[in-house]
């Protein structure tokens, strides 16, 4: 039992780039012609999905491709982690599982409702009406390419030769081994997977220096080596053989590293001492990524126990009838559980769970209810994710953010209590727009909220990595609230308060300028994850990202917002990170967009990172910039949302979209 959970399962990502490409397959057999690209030059990630990209051929534009803004008729763009695990119903309104729901509540299904930059003086990059982003004809590529992604974590794309080990199983075996490694060997994954390292030992290994490894793993030490070893065609080769334990927080082993370094001859002195410090440090680098694995010292049922932990008010939402709502269950003496809370309606799903509205009893007071299934997020190596985002939304303390108000676990689930938003989704309600656009005032106020909304993440370390409309979520008052965590980066930040240059001073200004506050998460990382569109180019290439993906992702959402489409996405995931990594951005003369707008998306959609507009004094930087001119930062929450063409509530809609109706089917 404990070699089956502690084993890293590849299948679910093996099965969902399968799926990936089965759909582009079944598209080119529909439509040969739609997926018709030159693929001369192929750009591998090495991770264990091998992604073949055609990324470093700059894509032609072609009229024949000229593509559709949003359509309502596309169905619902849901957030999910994979890609393919739960396919939509094809309905604009989002249904999720309220059987599978009642399934762990442990009862009936009763009745259930079926319906529930860089500036320029001109004008840059205008564009004719003809060339637009690509059409799809296909439904489900449509909505696939909206999805969030999870490729591949920190430790799948480091790009040396190494395993990592289970020690508390029988004979230490691989239970990771990376692509590179496996290059080196010549063995496939399966082959190794379960195995000691011993098949790596031939006639000339000295078995004097195996001893020593056998010797560092009984004394739980580290340990580096040169050695003979053999690949599976039986060729030699020597190897510097770096040996690592890993341990937890208490000091116990809990995994060890072993990093190889190739030679083909036997290293000697300087460059021994070099490779010594390669080969350590690159196990310092996998020890640190492989805290996405699960804890090996922990059972089971220990994996959730921080979401059973009592969740206690932050300041600034102490005092509201929500929380005093829940303090009052616990002065009671009981633990909030799925027992106090009666569903109302689906809000949504996605492929380890699904999201539901439902009532504190006897109270009136409504909540969004994330439940997760544990053995989907165990089979998929999702636990850290779920933890995370467990940690972050105990962080979290501010107006355009979630509040959390209680977390528990069923035998067969794990669940958030979180604000319910009636307003929706951002994404539908550009979608009910008559042109699926929002016009500059709308999407200026939405957008600064945005911006004061990751701002705050930010300064606590937080990097989001999944900015799209589908993760906004409107208040009742037209305000915003980002929601989904499960894909963010939980790290450290180090604030700073620094005085910029001032320009205005030699001007004669007196006081000089004000002082700026500077604070972005410090760690990088190194997973592929995010929405396909929405993806920055950092992550595409493995390169390292930082919280700058979160400033990528908002000039996409702004042309969203302004064009009714983003200006990268493809027919294929493929061909959209291409054209993220080398198509200039275009700006359709059809829509009338103000040049500082242009601008702003300009500088936001910058391929290098260090060069991207927020990269140097974080928000700072965006909120300086003319598009925001007239915003009062300070009391954005106090300003009223601008109106739109479609209001987000109709006169007779407050009813609906709030909660309580006097016809409502009594789930129970």
């Amino acid at each position: 039992k404990r070699e089956k959970n502690q084993q890293l399962i590849f299948t679910a990502r093996q099965k969902d780039h399968a799926r990936s490409s089965v759909s582009e397959l079944l598209l080119a057999l529909k439509n040969p012609r739609s997926l018709s690209e030159s693929s001369n030059n192929t750009l591998k990630r090495k991770s264990q999905e091998s992604l073949s990209m055609s990324m470093t051929e700059v894509p032609s534009k072609r009229s024949s491709e000229s593509g559709s803004r949003r359509n309502s008729r596309s169905g619902t763009r849901s957030s999910l982690q994979k890609i393919n695990e739960v396919p939509d119903q094809g309905n604009r309104t989002r249904k999720s599982g309220l059987r599978a729901f009642m399934g762990f509540l442990g009862m009936g299904h009763g009745s259930v409702e079926k319906n529930m930059l860089k500036p320029r003086d001109e004008d840059p990059l205008i564009d004719s009406d003809d060339e637009r982003p690509e059409s799809f004809e296909d439904e489900f590529r449509r909505k696939e390419m909206r999805r969030g992604i999870d490729l591949a974590t920190t430790l799948e794309r480091i790009e040396k030769n190494f395993v990592i080990t289970d020690p508390r199983l029988p004979d230490n075996p691989i239970i990771f081994a990376s692509d590179s490694f496996l290059q080196l060997t010549e063995y496939n994954r399966e082959e190794i997977l379960g195995r000691n390292c011993r098949f790596l030992q031939g006639p000339e290994t000295d078995r004097a220096t195996v001893r020593k490894i056998r010797d560092a793993i009984d004394n739980q030490a580290e340990v580096t080596v040169q050695l003979i070893n053999y690949t599976k065609s039986g060729k030699k080769f020597w190897n510097l053989f770096h040996l690592q334990p890993m341990r937890d927080q208490k000091g116990d082993v809990q995994y060890f590293i072993g990093v190889q370094l190739d030679g083909t001859e036997h290293v000697q002195d300087d460059a021994a001492k070099e490779g010594v410090v390669l080969v350590k440090k690159t196990a310092d680098n996998i020890d640190e990524a492989a805290k996405e694995l699960p804890d090996a010292n922990l059972r089971p049922e220990d994996l959730w126990a921080n979401h059973s932990k009592v969740v206690l008010p932050n300041p600034h939402m102490k005092d509201t009838a929500s929380w005093r709502a829940i303090q009052k269950v616990l002065e009671s003496g009981e633990s909030i559980g799925l027992k106090h809370f009666r569903p109302v309606k689906p809000l949504g799903s996605g492929d380890t769970g699904s999201v539901h509205l439902v009532e504190l009893l006897n109270t009136g007071e409504y909540f969004a209810m994330k439940a997760m299934d544990k053995s989907i997020m165990l089979n998929r190596n999702k636990v850290h994710r779920a933890t995370a985002e467990r940690q972050i939304l105990d962080l979290l303390d501010h107006p355009f953010l979630p509040t959390l108000y209680a977390s528990f676990q069923t035998k067969t689930h794990i669940c958030l209590i979180t604000d319910y938003c009636p307003g929706g989704e951002l994404f539908v309600l550009l979608d009910n727009q008559p042109l699926k656009v929002l016009h500059e005032d709308a999407v200026r106020f939405y957008a600064a909220e945005v911006v004061v909304a990751l701002e705050y993440l930010h300064c606590q370390g937080i990097i989001y990595r999944d900015l799209k409309p589908e993760n906004i979520l409107l208040h009742r008052d037209g305000h915003i609230s980002l929601t989904d965590f499960d894909l963010s980066c939980l790290t450290s930040c180090r604030p700073q308060v620094f005085l910029p240059e001032d320009a205005d001073e030699k001007k004669g200004r007196k006081n000089g300028s004000y002082p700026i506050f500077f604070a972005e998460p410090m760690r990088a990382s190194n997973s592929f994850v995010g929405t396909e569109e929405y993806i920055a180019p950092e992550i595409i290439t493995g390169a390292g990202h930082t919280s700058a993906v979160d400033w990528w992702a908002l000039g996409i959402l702004l042309y969203e917002m302004l064009y009714g489409y983003t200006p990268f996405r493809g027919k294929t995931r493929q061909r959209t990170f291409a054209n993220i990594l080398h198509k200039d951005i275009r700006f359709p003369a059809s829509i009338s967009v103000s040049l500082a707008a242009r601008q702003l998306m300009y500088r936001l959609l910058h391929r290098d990172p260090a060069n991207r507009l927020g990269s140097y004094e974080g928000a700072n930087e965006i909120k300086g910039h003319p598009f925001f001119r007239g915003i009062n930062w300070p009391l954005i929450r106090a300003t009223a949302p601008p109106k739109l063409e479609i209001p987000l509530f109709s006169k007779d809609d407050m009813e609906k979209k709030g909660l309580v109706t006097n016809n409502r089917t009594d789930m129970f």
